[in-house]
C-alpha cells in the first residue's frame, strides 16, 4: 500500500477494554440454530456474531451453506442482539447480497484470497464500501500474496481493513490443520502495524483442543482479536464438527487468557533491555558463523565443479539432518525447529555451490 497512514482505526472506534472476538457457527443451518448461538453470546465478549453462509468445499457434494436465506437470519441476530454480522464474501454476487442484507463485516476466505483475479473482481464489487473487510491469509504460505489481496482492497478506496490469520497447509502431517507459520503474520505485522490482524484459532487447530493454546499465543504477539468457530451442539455442526466449541466453552476460554502488557515499564524494561543485548550480541556471533558456514560451502562447491560432481548429495543432507536433530534434541530443541533452520542453510548453501558449479 503507497500510504499505510491511511488504514482507519476502525478497531479502535469500536472503543472495546478487550480483544475483538468474533464468534458464531461454521455453518449457519437453521434460523432456529442461528438465533439460538447468538442470543447465547450475547452477554459475553463477543462483539460480532459470524456464520458461513456460503461455504466453498474441497470437493463437491458435501454441504456447501444454505446460502443468501440465511441473510434475513443474521439481521435478526442485529436486531435481537446488538452483535455486529460477519460473513465469507468469495464472489460479485456474495458482495451484493451481503451488502443489501447490510452485513458489518466481510471476509475473504483463504481459497478466495490464493486467487488474484478473483480478489480483484471481489474488490472492484466492494469499492469504496465503508464495511469492514478481513482478508484471510492464502491457503499456501506466501507473504507477497497475502499482502496483494490487502492491497487490491485498499486500491478499491477501501479504508475499514484488516486480515485474518488461519494457518498455512503443509504436505507433512503436523498436529495441525493448517501450520501457524508465526513468523508470516508477524512479518506483515511489523510492515503494517496499523493493519488488525485477528488470528483464527479453529482452523488452525481442526480441533477443539487447542483452540485455548493458539488463542493466547496470539494474544502474546499482540494480534487484535480472535474468530472462534462457536455452536450450540458442535458435534452436530453440519460442516467442521470437531473444530467448534460451545458458548459456555468460549466463555471459559475468555475467562481463562491472559492479555498481557503491550510494552514494559521501569524495572521489567531495564531488565528486557539487558536481556536484548545479549540476544543481539548472539545474533551477530551467528550471521559470523553463516558466513563462515557458506565460505565452507562455497569452497566444497570450487572442489565439485573441478571433479563434475553433482551439486546435491542426498546421503549427505541426510546425515546433517538426522545428527542435527539429535543434537537440538539434547538441548532442548524441538525437531521441527532444527529442521526449519538447517533446510534454510542447506537451500542456500546448494545455491552458492550452483553458482559456482554454473559459472564459467
Amino acid at each position: 500500500m503507497e500510504n499505510k497512514k491511511e488504514l482507519r482505526t476502525w478497531l479502535d472506534d469500536m472503543k472495546l477494554d478487550h480483544p475483538l472476538v468474533i464468534a458464531g457457527p461454521c455453518s449457519a443451518e437453521t434460523e432456529e440454530q442461528v438465533l439460538k448461538i447468538a442470543h447465547e453470546l450475547k452477554d459475553t465478549d463477543v462483539t460480532v456474531f459470524r456464520a458461513g453462509v456460503w461455504k466453498p468445499r474441497t470437493r463437491p457434494g458435501g454441504f456447501e451453506g444454505v446460502g443468501a436465506v440465511a441473510l434475513p437470519w443474521l439481521k435478526k441476530v442485529k436486531e435481537q442482539t446488538g452483535l455486529l454480522t460477519a460473513v465469507e464474501v468469495a464472489n460479485v454476487a456474495h458482495v451484493k447480497l451481503a451488502l443489501e442484507a447490510d452485513v458489518d463485516i466481510l471476509w475473504l476466505g483463504a481459497r478466495t484470497t490464493v486467487n488474484p483475479f478473483a480478489v480483484q473482481e471481489v474488490a472492484d464489487a466492494l469499492e469504496g464500501t465503508d464495511k469492514i473487510v478481513l482478508i484471510k491469509n492464502p491457503i499456501n504460505p506466501d507473504l507477497a500474496l497475502w499482502l496483494g489481496g490487502v492491497e487490491r482492497l485498499y486500491k478499491a478506496n477501501i479504508k475499514n481493513l484488516g486480515v485474518i490469520h488461519r494457518g498455512f497447509s503443509s504436505y507433512k502431517k503436523t498436529r495441525y490443520r493448517n501450520v501457524p507459520q508465526w513468523q508470516l503474520p508477524i512479518e506483515l505485522k511489523r510492515q503494517f502495524p496499523d493493519l488488525p490482524i485477528i488470528n483464527d484459532p479453529s482452523h488452525i487447530c481442526g480441533n477443539r483442543t487447542g483452540i485455548q493454546e493458539i488463542s493466547q499465543i496470539a494474544l502474546d504477539l499482540n494480534f487484535e482479536g480472535l474468530m472462534i468457530e462457536t455452536h450450540i451442539t458442535p458435534d452436530d455442526a453440519w460442516s467442521d464438527a470437531a473444530q467448534q466449541i460451545t458458548p459456555a466453552r468460549l466463555v471459559e476460554i475468555m475467562n481463562d487468557l491472559k492479555v498481557r502488557k503491550p510494552k514494559a515499564e521501569g524495572e521489567t524494561l531495564d531488565q528486557l533491555q539487558q536481556l536484548r543485548a545479549e540476544i543481539d550480541v548472539i545474533d551477530n556471533h551467528i550471521i559470523d558463523t553463516l558466513a563462515e558456514r557458506m565460505k565452507v560451502a562455497a569452497q566444497i562447491g570450487e572442489v565439485k565443479k573441478s571433479k563434475n560432481i553433482s551439486v546435491l548429495q542426498d546421503a549427505r543432507w541426510g546425515e546433517i539432518l538426522q545428527n542435527m536433530v539429535a543434537v537440538g534434541e539434547k538441548s532442548g530443541l524441538s525437531q521441527e525447529f532444527i529442521e526449519s533452520v538447517f533446510k534454510a542453510i542447506h537451500q542456500e548453501s546448494i545455491n552458492k555451490q550452483e553458482e559456482i558449479v554454473t559459472s564459467k
